[in-house]
């Protein structure tokens, strides 16, 4: 479980493709300290929950190993990144530590792609197209969406399309400050809008 607040910014150093089209991936991040991060833990990657299964650690940086499968790769942008990419990284919930965003699976519904980036003011205005139209009924004005593993609040809806404002503060300390208009990014809807449209489709 995440909040899609953003802990460390990491630089992807390898990429490796398996013979059952899975991959091997390598991020670097700087020092981390007050978390062990164990082997077998989960750290959400632009807000994909992978499982580590390796860590290494020198005097100014960690470097951590994950392996996605085809199914995630299928359902991310993971299979298109390049080596050197910025990617958002958060460590899971503790019991604890302060829920700043909102309650985050990692587990992505589907890409939304970047149509328009518009400065405004002290802030920049993200419109972002949802093929699956089926998704757009989880997404409403003053929501909380994931992007990229980032818990943000959703400004307007219409029918593909929605729009967040991301501050700064936000773009600086996350990979959003190398997006661009075009990128495909990691969606997942809000927890609670999922299970109560379950509910009710039950009834």
């Amino acid at each position: 479980m995440f909040t899609g607040i953003i802990t460390n910014i990491g630089a992807v150093e390898e990429l490796e493709f398996g013979a059952k089209k899975d991959l091997l991936v390598k991020i670097s991040t700087k020092k981390i300290i007050g978390r062990k991060l164990e082997i077998g833990c989960s750290i959400a990657c632009n807000g994909v929950c992978l499982t580590l299964i390796k860590k290494e650690i020198s005097q100014k940086k960690t470097l951590l190993n994950f392996q996605a499968s085809k199914e995630t790769l299928d359902k991310t942008n993971l299979k298109n990144w390049q080596i050197s990419e910025l990617v958002n990284l958060e460590f899971a919930l503790r019991f604890g530590d302060e829920l700043g965003g909102h309650l985050v699976l990692g587990h992505v519904d589907e890409c939304a792609k970047i149509v328009m980036i518009k400065k405004i003011k002290d802030s920049y205005k993200f419109t972002f197209a949802v093929k699956d139209k089926n998704l757009m009924k989880f997404i409403s004005p003053k929501g909380s969406v994931t992007l990229n593993g980032t818990s943000l609040t959703v400004n307007e809806v219409e029918d593909e399309n929605f729009t967040v404002n991301l501050i700064a503060h936000t773009i600086e300390n996350t990979a959003f400050k190398i997006a661009k208009v075009g990128d495909l990014v990691n969606l997942e809807i809000d927890m609670m809008a999922r299970y109560l449209e379950r509910l009710i489709a039950k009834k």
